[in-house]
């Protein structure tokens, strides 16, 4: 390997990895703002939310790869032009094409390295993190006794505190209202103090309470009996224990989740989308022969009438409706509407549904197209990058930030916008999701065009000089302009 093509790889990789990590961080804390609310107060495991950032980030990938391209590869080449080292190179003969190649080398590598992630990877990961986000958010908010308020995280169970000691152990002044029997407040403990303390296992919660009563009501045999008897029962000492496995987080069956879109590669996508397909096709052939064969059962006439009369269709059905009495029309023209209107009613019912339906194919359609789509855009990304970088010849996180944060919301906002036209079914998903990549295509043959051949597409003093020397002709036009007016007046 050259040591120019070793120069601008050390010169690479460094930006490359930063700003990969640097954006899958912001989309990370953007991920754990939006379900902070689901996470917080439940008891988790530090490991459980560790997994769940870390699937989590996995999903996020297709994201921060493409930014991190656009990002490194305008940095290394506006350094390189910063430090004049790139126009160096160009006066030693060597071409804008032969300093990028091992970028565009390495750019081929990550192209490949992001259809196998696409595919095989992230299909895994949302499945791991859907299911594990899906628990955590069914998970309960984690045991917790405040003082003074009433607590009802215990299944059939009702506590309240009115003190807890500095350790918080320590208990006074307790109510704890059982519920087990679904008759309402029958069942009531009190309790002067008492101890809270949870066994080795965790799985229970042990309250020893002391100088307390128990207050019962007993059932009455006969129903119509209003009398009711209760039972108190004083103590010294006794011991309460509660079932708390069901504040532990329980895992669901991933299986359930694995026909969702997001979690399949390309050989499941091919599948679900025949099926749907042939779903699809089934119920319109079977809602043509439902309804239209109704719509012509109901309109048609006995054909031996219509063999006996040789006229046309519209003046037998005329006629034979003028043949009847009022009440005869007037019952053949409401069954004919309630015909109408059920026929009408069906349609409607079964556009939705087909609506509904391709919906849900399209879904699948874009997950098919994305996993190829995100490897082109690092190739369209890196072509706009790197030429870019040569044009403005900055390195840093100055302007190469702004160019690449502009480039990459535009092919963010365009690809969102042909993914929700292929949702709806204003485009097929292929136009859609490479809607981006062949719209930035140009821009990134042009840039590539205007950066080898040193065009001054950004230079502010070329663009300045030009305006100067419009304003120099409209100045000269405005001249010859009153002269041949002058000339005009005299003659």
């Amino acid at each position: 390997m050259k040591k120019l093509h070793q120069l601008v790889l050390r010169t690479y990789i460094g930006p490359f990895i930063m700003t990969f990590f640097i954006a899958l961080f912001i989309l990370l804390m953007q991920f754990l703002w939006k379900y902070i609310d689901d996470l917080v107060g439940k008891g988790l495991e530090w490991y459980i939310i560790g997994e769940l950032l870390f699937y989590a980030s996995a999903t996020f990938v297709p994201l921060a790869l493409p930014l991190a391209i656009l990002l490194s590869s305008i940095m290394t080449i506006g350094s390189l032009g910063e430090n004049y080292e790139l126009v160096a190179l160009k006066s030693a003969g060597i071409s804008l094409t032969k300093i990028m190649w091992p970028l565009v080398i390495v750019s081929l590598m990550l192209v490949l390295s992001a259809f196998y992630f696409s595919n095989n990877v992230l299909p895994v990961a949302n499945l791991k993190m859907g299911s594990l986000l899906y628990d955590v958010r069914q998970q309960r908010p984690a045991f917790n006794i405040v003082e003074g308020i009433y607590y009802k995280g215990i299944d059939n169970y009702v506590i309240k505190v009115e003190k807890k000691e500095g350790d918080g152990n320590v208990l006074r002044n307790l109510k704890i209202y059982d519920h087990t029997e679904r008759r309402g407040n029958v069942n009531i403990t009190l309790a002067e103090w008492g101890t809270m303390n949870t066994t080795e296992d965790e799985h229970f919660l042990v309250f020893t309470l002391y100088n307390g009563s128990n207050y019962q009501d007993m059932p009455s045999e006969d129903s119509r009996d209003q009398s009711r008897e209760f039972q108190r029962t004083y103590f010294d000492k006794q011991v309460r224990k509660f079932d708390l496995s069901a504040f532990a987080l329980e895992r669901t069956d991933e299986d359930l989740f694995r026909s969702n879109f997001r979690m399949l590669n390309l050989t499941q996508l091919i599948h679900f989308e025949d099926s749907i397909k042939s779903s699809i096709n089934n119920r319109e052939k079977e809602f043509i022969k439902t309804n239209f064969g109704r719509f012509y059962y109901y309109q048609g006439i006995d054909s031996l009438s219509k063999s006996k009369l040789h006229v046309k269709e519209d003046v037998l059905v005329f006629d034979f409706f003028n043949e009847k009495d009022a009440n005869y029309q007037r019952l053949i023209t409401e069954q004919a509407l309630g015909t109408i209107r059920q026929l009408k009613e069906n349609a409607q019912l079964s556009h939705e549904e087909f609506r509904q339906r391709k919906r849900s194919l399209a879904r699948y359609q874009i997950e098919f197209h994305r996993k190829f789509t995100l490897s082109f855009a690092i190739l369209v990304l890196f072509m706009i990058g790197a030429p870019l970088g040569a044009i403005i010849r900055k390195g840093g996180f100055g302007l190469p930030v702004v160019a690449s944060v502009l480039f990459f919301v535009l092919f963010h906002v365009i690809s969102i916008t042909g993914e929700k036209f292929v949702r709806e079914g204003v485009l097929d998903a292929w136009q859609g999701m490479w809607m981006a990549s062949f719209l930035l295509l140009p821009i990134a043959v042009l840039l590539t065009i205007k950066a080898s051949t040193d065009s001054a597409v950004l230079d502010m003093d070329s663009y300045i000089a030009k305006l100067a020397k419009m304003k120099i002709g409209l100045k000269y036009l405005r001249i010859f302009q009153r002269k041949s007016e002058k000339n005009e007046s005299h003659t």
